[in-house]
């Protein structure tokens, strides 16, 4: 089959999840733009008239501060309650405060009442106090000749860059008299620092006469220009609080204006832009808009390669799992987190590994068992043909021994001899007998004992070979043991056998042997045989009661010893297993039940003294 080219899954959620953001912002700019050029118009035309009526605002609040101040600076002028020196003090204090003020004038009728000067800003300048005052009067000829007696405010340039604000206004008087009108010069820093914040629109404010009083070019300010920046048609009946936007031509460039009155002394506030700027405005919030898609798509493909890796490195470890189980590794085990169908198919895979595990732990158990069986049927073949030949002799032994016996003297050392020799060639027999019931799979004769004569005999056996071979033995005998039902010759073949594969261990060298015996916690009877010897491998644990099985020199050992032991005390319904640690030692733990829980509590023949049960 012809395999295509291959298209991973995390590549295919990139490229759909970038195409559907390329799509929805390709649309959001795309309409916004139609937006922008259906509603530019509207737009600027608001914002031209808001920004207008801003700065009419903060101006009228400006301008109708100057004159609460300079209202009560006039009053402490022609207070005749107070004295020169508190005056002076109280004018000096509030020069402090108001630093923008440079001179202030009080007249009745043409006549000067009084007045106060900012000495040094007037000498930095060059400016006399006279050349102020001529102002001053000039300013009140073109109010009484308009016959305005409200509140004038004008630009007054009164040196080469050295330009104030010129406010007149009447100040009610209380005894009747003729009005006192009051004139002061206040520098125009707070209005140029307005006019010089806006950063889209032109701004600037212009007097009556239409003299420029603030702009963001302050040497127009300073040099008296005229607001030539709106429409030469412009109407004047701009009411307070309203504002206009017009639309207009002016030197070869169109504008988008808006105007309003401020408000105090016939000011008027003005913002424009160029028709070109607001498209360029336009442009610059479309160019950040296509800046703003560019960065969803960056964040798009950033978060689409994480989603992605994420979304498929459970199926790469799915994958790589499989092919570790295909490999016989059933121990293999994959860890995704729950909550989506991933997770269910990694929990049915742990679930599909597990059984898999299971049943080859089953499949080998089932094959060592087979292979066991194999072997313990070939060793009772073999062990029946070699009893029954080893049988014979035995039993010419013990005639010879017996007819020697009864000519031996009683209490000679003969006669303990010859005594010794027929009990063992018993045993031996016994032990043959056994052998051939147990090739034959036939149950030994139970009875009732005790554990601890059948370890003593064991040990009177073979201490004099284990000491001969520098071995000490050590015994350890629990008292009150319960009793059991058992084969004494059988449970002395295994304790000998244990006693003495510790003492061959050693391979000559001096060790210690130690057998104790104990009361389990079950109520049965346990028996240990340790020796400090060499140990067992830990590869070699698992086989060491197979059949044939030494790691003896050949010629030293069958294999058969710790296999015939396994095959009797299971036959008594116990268990054993060593545990061994390298260079530490062994020790081998029989633990056998007590008489009446065992699978022998009531013995062929014994159903009378079982014990009742309760």
């Amino acid at each position: 089959m012809k395999s295509g080219i291959r298209f991973p899954i995390r590549l295919k959620i990139l490229v759909a999840l970038l195409l559907a953001v390329t799509a929805a912002t390709s649309v959001i700019v795309f309409s916004m733009g139609n937006l922008f050029r259906d509603d530019k118009q509207t737009y600027i035309t608001d914002l031209a008239s808001m920004t207008a009526l801003s700065v009419a605002e903060e101006s009228r609040s400006l301008l109708t501060g100057y004159r609460e101040r300079i209202s009560v600076y006039a009053r402490i002028l022609l207070d005749p309650a107070l004295e020169q020196a508190h005056r002076e003090a109280l004018l000096h204090d509030l020069f402090k405060e108001f630093p923008l003020l440079v001179s202030m004038s009080v007249h009745r009728e043409g006549a000067e009442l009084a007045g106060v000067d900012n000495v040094r800003d007037l000498e930095s300048a060059g400016i006399t106090k006279e050349a102020l005052r001529e102002r001053v009067r000039a300013n009140q000829a073109v109010a009484s000749a308009s016959g305005d007696s409200n509140v004038r405010v004008s630009n007054e340039v009164l040196a080469k860059g050295f330009a104030c604000l010129l406010m007149t206004f009447e100040l009610p008087d209380q005894t009747g008299s003729a009005p006192v009108r009051v004139a002061a010069f206040v520098q125009l820093d707070d209005l140029l620092r307005l006019a010089g914040r806006a950063r889209v629109f032109e701004v600037y404010l212009a007097d009556s006469r239409g003299v420029l009083l603030a702009h963001a070019d302050a040497s127009k300010v300073l040099a008296g220009s005229l607001a030539e920046l709106g429409p030469r048609d412009l109407p004047l009946d701009l009411r307070l609080g309203a504002g206009r936007t017009v639309e207009y031509e002016r030197d070869g460039t169109d504008y988008v204006g808006g105007f309003s009155d401020v408000g105090v002394g016939g000011v008027t506030a003005g913002a424009r832009i160029p028709r070109s700027a607001a498209f360029i405005a336009s442009q610059d919030l479309l160019k950040r808009l296509g800046q703003v898609a560019l960065i969803l798509l960056a964040c798009a493909a950033l978060f689409g390669i994480v989603w992605a890796h994420r979304f498929t490195r459970p199926l790469e470890r799915l994958s790589a799992a499989a092919g570790e189980i295909a490999k016989g590794q059933f121990q293999t085990a994959v860890t995704v987190a729950p909550g989506d169908e991933i997770g269910d198919l990694a929990t049915a895979f742990n679930h599909m590994a597990g059984g898999l595990r299971d049943r080859d732990k089953a499949l080998q158990v089932a094959q060592s068992q087979l292979v066991q069986s194999e072997k313990m049927s070939a060793f009772g073949q073999l062990g029946a043909g070699i009893a029954h030949e080893v049988k014979n002799p035995l039993a010419g032994i013990l005639g010879c021994a017996q007819l020697a016996l009864r000519g031996a003297e009683p209490g000679s050392s003969v006669h303990t001899n010859l005594g010794l020799i027929e009990k063992e060639t018993r045993r031996c027999k016994s032990i043959i007998d056994n052998l051939l019931k147990f090739a034959r799979q036939e149950k030994a004769h139970m009875d009732r004992i005790e554990v601890n004569p059948v370890v003593s005999d064991a040990l009177a056996i073979v201490r004099h070979q284990l000491e001969m071979n520098r071995v000490h033995v050590e015994t350890d005998l629990g008292s009150a043991l319960p009793e059991i039902y058992g084969n004494a010759n059988q449970l002395q073949q295994v304790v000998m056998n244990l006693m003495i594969n510790a003492q061959q261990a050693m391979e000559g060298e001096p060790g210690n042997v130690r057998v104790a015996t104990a009361t389990t916690a079950e109520g049965g009877v346990e028996i240990r045989v340790g020796d400090n010897g060499p140990g067992i491998r830990t590869e070699n644990l698992a086989k060491i009661f197979e059949p044939f099985f030494t790691t003896k020199p050949a010629g030293k050992g069958t294999g058969l010893g710790l296999s015939v032991s396994f095959g009797i005390v299971k036959d008594h319904g116990g268990e054993i297993r060593v545990e061994s640690e390298v260079g530490q030692g062994s020790t081998f733990i029989i633990t056998l039940p007590e008489r009446s829980k065992g699978p022998f509590s009531t013995p062929p023949g014994r159903e009378a003294e079982a014990p009742s049960p309760a």
